[in-house]
């Protein structure tokens, strides 16, 4: 199984006048374009991604409908509550799980979660490998998915993916 880790993009400011409750803070107009970029990107490195797993926060479910659009029109996008900040790991892991070893899934969350999970992958334990607003790192699994089994294939900031990706297409 490969699992890659994508962090959503940037969004915007806290802001409790506007979003009294930060799960619904959304992205930003350049953080959309910086996740679709990021996205065909994906979709080069990776190939056929089978599902796209995240956190329910509205910037997180938005970068995963932007993945869909532009790199991976055929993942089932599913809402993760483990994904959420504060969460617990094991959970993430369990249903991990339930993919099949020949798939590819993206997890779509927050920092610092995301970056023990890195660490979680590749040292056993959740030490802290941060990533950048809409960069991503992936991790391919010979057996299930579990701590200290993964072998990092790439971790890249969103200017590195972003000279990886195909120019958009036109219609």
């Amino acid at each position: 199984m490969r699992v890659v880790l994508l962090r959503h993009g940037p969004a915007e400011a806290q802001d409790t006048r506007r979003w009294p409750d930060d799960h619904s803070r959304p992205l930003t107009p350049k953080g959309e374009a910086r996740v679709r970029i990021v996205s065909r990107a994906l979709a080069r490195l990776e190939g056929e991604i089978h599902a796209i797993l995240t956190s329910p926060f509205a910037r997180c479910m938005r970068t995963a409908e932007l993945l869909h659009e532009e790199g991976a029109p055929k993942a089932m996008i599913t809402g993760l509550p483990s994904l959420a900040p504060g969460r617990s790991w094991r959970a993430t892991l369990q249903r991990l799980a339930e993919e099949t070893p020949d798939s590819t899934v993206v997890l779509v969350g927050h920092e610092p979660e995301l970056g023990k999970l890195a660490g979680l992958f590749l040292f056993g334990a959740p030490a802290s490998l941060p990533l950048k607003k809409a960069g991503a790192c992936a991790f391919s699994f010979d057996e299930a998915v579990a701590a200290g089994a993964g072998r990092l294939r790439w971790f890249l900031p969103p200017r590195a993916l972003a000279r990886l990706a195909p120019s958009r297409r036109k219609a």
